[in-house]
């Protein structure tokens, strides 16, 4: 098997340039281990994870390898409106009440934990701290360092990409539009629906204005993507979507028969789930709320719908549930091994070079 090795490995001290994205819900302790120990770099989606939660995964992947992993936050101030909360919740109402739910007319703003979650990250010294959304603050960088950690950030523009390396970010991680769930644009305010730049426009200018290794992500599923973005000047990709359908992924059964039976047309960028643009499969949710009303800001429109979201995956319902993908879902393998996986998209690179 080629082995391929570029800065990020060296940077990480992992085998492959590979790393699985950190997927809030579906990365766990369970997928960043098997990827991990195969030779790429695994990730904890830990944004949504309470910090007892966070350290247990920590651990866990501990007892499952002595590989480097990493663990991914959500790196932002944003406190969400309640503008317009009662419009919104009429919709979702009657969303619950089609999956037999109770209407409810109650909220209460989620609690901001990022101080906890990060003084874990510290804690246990974790090798790896990504962040999404933004970037870490002087303080908690210096915190990083000190620990011993590599910092990696995801970037949507060559400007954030810019901010990125003058805060001290190790890795950048740039993300373009191709890629499914939420893409890391800073500001909302400035791009309304994410900034839009397509992977492969996106890496070679962002590649052109920074010193540090830049790893390309959206829309990469197998060894052609890999060798497309070192020749394109990366150090090595990042994929999402093609860790979900693996056997260690936790995504719902329907969630991944329906990104198997997904394809380029299927996916669209919404704001109807979290009020933070992602791109995932057009189902009845995001239609039917579209039509209806304008979601609130995240976090708040995140956490208005998480009751909807898990009733709807209890009820076996994917029409209702959030179905992040990413835009080459016709390259997936399905009911393979995280490391299986891994093993494919290096031995296409082989053949590619070869």
């Amino acid at each position: 098997m080629i082995k391929l090795k570029t800065a990020i490995c060296n940077e990480l001290n992992i085998q492959f340039p590979v790393i699985q994205a950190g997927m809030a819900g579906t990365a766990t302790a369970a997928l960043a281990a098997a990827v991990s120990s195969a030779g790429g770099l695994g990730t904890v989606g830990a944004a949504y994870m309470s910090p007892e939660t966070i350290r247990n995964s920590i651990r866990e992947i501990r007892d499952r390898t002595d590989k480097p992993f990493g663990v991914n936050l959500f790196c932002t101030k944003e406190q969400g409106s309640m503008a317009g909360f009662e419009k919104v919740q009429h919709v979702l109402n009657r969303f619950r009440k089609d999956l037999g739910m109770k209407e409810t007319f109650d909220f209460e703003k989620p609690p901001q934990i990022f101080e906890e979650q990060f003084q874990v990250l510290i804690e246990e010294k974790v090798p790896v701290i990504s962040t999404a959304f933004g970037l870490l603050p002087p303080d908690k960088m210096e915190q990083a360092k000190k620990a011993g950690s590599k910092v990696i950030s995801m970037v949507t523009t060559v400007n954030e990409a810019i901010a990125a390396e003058k805060a001290g970010v190790d890795i950048i991680v740039a993300q373009g539009s191709d890629a499914g769930g939420h893409r890391g644009t800073f500001d909302i305010g400035a791009h309304p629906n994410g900034a839009n730049v397509g992977t492969f426009s996106l890496v070679p200018q962002v590649v052109d204005h920074v010193t540090v290794p830049v790893v390309a992500a959206g829309g990469i599923m197998d060894g052609r993507g890999l060798i497309a973005a070192l020749a394109l000047g990366a150090a090595g990709v990042q994929l999402g979507t093609a860790f979900l359908i693996s056997k260690e992924s936790v995504a719902h059964p329907v969630y991944k028969k329906a990104l198997s039976e997904s394809t380029e047309e299927s996916t669209v960028i919404t704001k109807s789930f979290s009020g933070r643009p992602a791109r995932g499969i057009k189902n009845t949710f995001i239609q039917e709320f579209e039509a209806a009303a304008e979601p609130l800001p995240f976090p708040v429109q995140n956490a208005l719908t998480n009751d909807i979201r898990k009733a709807a995956a209890e009820k076996n319902r994917p029409e209702y549930m959030s179905l992040w993908a990413g835009q080459a879902t016709r390259l997936l393998r399905s009911d393979e091994h995280a490391a299986q996986i891994l093993e494919n998209i290096m031995e296409e690179a082989n053949q590619v070079l070869s």
